[in-house]
Order: structure tokens, then sequence, then C-alpha cells
């Protein structure tokens, strides 16, 4: 991990990727997957203790965090105010005299995470930039409203403006074993969003077991989903290393079989510059360095940048400040 220099931070040009279109559900496939539950968590338990970067390396490690998160509110007091604070905060995620400090150009998160209520808001206030607006949806967070409504409130978070949507899938397909109802599902959540990208939430926290995590991973990816992601932020264990490591090998399995690659984007929970790094590092190891990037790679949070931009400056100043200095708002 530590080959990663400021330099590599600077903002790169990309190839588009392909964009992952499905492909037929294959069950053999599906209940052939497997999860060793001790094994997985042997494996999580190394990462934290092996992988600790220093100095230079950090900063450049924390600036590449910042990039690939998606800056989000969720909360049922959301304003357009702050909406729109959160939007100015994502165009300069980090105050300009420790960018100054560390010789590097401007760079904004990768993007704004909002209620469907909240995205022309949002579009207006991004407008200019090419940070896309991500709208949660489906009956965020539990997905139980009726099926037609799910399906209308994708068309209508498109048509306000949203490049994204974060779509939530239906636990209760997972829990019985139900492939095909989740498989039919996602293909049209999919075909709803149109050009905009699909990420499908699983909720793992409430799918039961690490199996269960693999399996509804390969199912939403058959499906057409663009990433994968691991909870809404709203049940009582959202991302997890261990759901992780589960979800980034189907990813890899996905993508040694089909030759297309989906993204990953942990969500909940996340909101130290530490856990950034031991993720990060995670994605290095298993999915190397064409997933570092933003197009393959978010964080869902919103505190994790300010404890970032707190790092950021100790290590260009050799203080901590308060975190005021660093406010979302």
């Amino acid at each position: 991990m530590e080959s990663q220099t400021l330099q590599d931070t600077k903002p790169l040009v990309l190839a588009q990727e392909p964009r992952n279109p499905g492909m037929a559900l294959d069950l053999d496939w599906v209940t052939g997957v497997q999860a060793n539950t001790s094994a997985i968590e042997r494996r999580c338990a190394t990462l934290p203790a092996r992988r600790s970067v220093k100095k230079d390396n950090q900063a450049a490690w924390l600036l590449k965090a910042v990039t690939c998160i998606d800056l989000t509110t969720l909360s049922g007091d959301d304003t357009e105010e702050r909406v729109r604070r959160l939007c100015a905060k994502a165009r300069q995620p980090v105050r300009g005299d420790i960018l100054q400090a560390l010789d590097m150009p401007p760079i904004t998160t990768g993007a704004v995470c909002v209620y469907h209520e909240m995205v022309a808001a949002a579009v207006q206030a991004l407008k200019g930039t090419d940070i896309p607006v991500a709208a949660v949806s489906t009956g965020f967070p539990a997905g139980l409203s009726p099926f037609h409504l799910r399906v209308a409130e994708i068309e209508e978070s498109v048509k306000a403006g949203a490049r994204e949507i974060d779509i939530v899938i239906s636990r209760r397909h997972v829990l019985a074993g139900n492939w095909q109802a989740l498989y039919d599902e996602m293909q049209a959540f999919r075909a709803a969003c149109g050009e905009a990208h699909v990420k499908a939430i699983l909720a793992t926290g409430e799918l039961g077991s690490l199996r269960n995590v693999a399996r509804a991973s390969l199912i939403c990816m058959m499906a057409g989903a663009d990433f994968i992601k691991t909870s809404t932020g709203k049940e009582s264990v959202n991302a997890t290393l261990p759901v992780s490591l589960v979800m980034i090998r189907a990813i890899r399995d996905y993508y040694d079989r089909t030759g297309f690659r989906v993204g990953y984007k942990p969500a909940g929970g996340i909101s130290k510059a530490k856990d950034a790094l031991v993720y990060l590092s995670l994605i290095k190891e298993e999915l190397g360095d064409r997933w570092l990037q933003p197009d393959l790679f978010r964080f869902g949070a919103s505190s994790l940048l300010n404890d970032i931009e707190r790092q950021l400056e100790h290590h260009t100043t050799g203080a901590y400040s308060a975190s005021y200095r660093h406010a979302m708002a």
C-alpha cells in the first residue's frame, strides 16, 4: 500500500469502463457459492495491523479516499440550504491552504447523495462541475413500498437530474432464497434507471449470513448492477470488513467470468480516516489498482471527510485543529 504518492493522487484521465450489461440468471453458480466465516474473519483481522502507512504516503491515500466519497445527507430534517452547503463542500472538500501545502490541485468528492426531494437542489448547486448527484430510491431504507411506486421513484429521480440511483433490494427474497424474484426486481430497477448508474444496496446486516451476502451480490451483478453497496446506514449493523471481503471477492469472480468490472461501496459507520485506509488496502489487495478510482469505488459517508481533513492538516502543520474548523455545514 505504501506505493501511493501525492503525485499519484493527482487527477488521472481514465478510459471509460464498459457498463455491466448483466447476464442470464445462473442458479448453479449462485447456489454453489459458500462462505467460510472463520477464514474470512481471520483474513480481515490481519488488515488493520499490517496496513499502516505514514507521512506523505498516508496523506496520498487520504486524498485518494476523499475523491471516492459519496458525500451524504439522509436526514428527516434535510433542507435545500443544507444540501447546498453539502454541495459546496463536495466542490472543495479539503481547504485550499492544505492542498497548497501538499502541492495538490483542487479535488472533489465522488458524488453527493441525497433523498429524491433534494435532487433538484443538489443538481443546481453542482452545476458547472462533473460531480454526479446520487439519489437513494425504491422506498429507502426498508424497500417495502409498493413495487410500482419504487420503480416510479427511480424514474422521477432520473428525470430530476440524478446520474446515480442507490436502490434497496427486498431482503425477504434473499432470506427466502427466492433468487429469481431478486433477479427480476433488480432487472426492473436497472431498466428504470436508463443511463443513470445503479448501486444495489444489499442491507447486509439484515441478510442473515455471509453466504447470503455472497449470493445476493452475484444476483444483483447478473441483473445489471453497476455497483453493489453494503448498507443504507440505517441498519443496526452496516459496513464491516468481513462483509466487504465477501462482496469484493464476488466482484472479482464476476469480472473473471464476464470481463465486466462492477463497483463497490461500503456505507454506514465509516467515520475515521484510519478506517478508510483499511478499506482502501483491502480493495488494492483483492481487486487491484483499477478499483481505486471513483468510478469503481465509493465510501458512503458524511462525517468521514471531517476526520480526513483534520488528519491532512496535522500532516501539514504538525498540530490537530478543532473539528469545527472542518465543519460540513
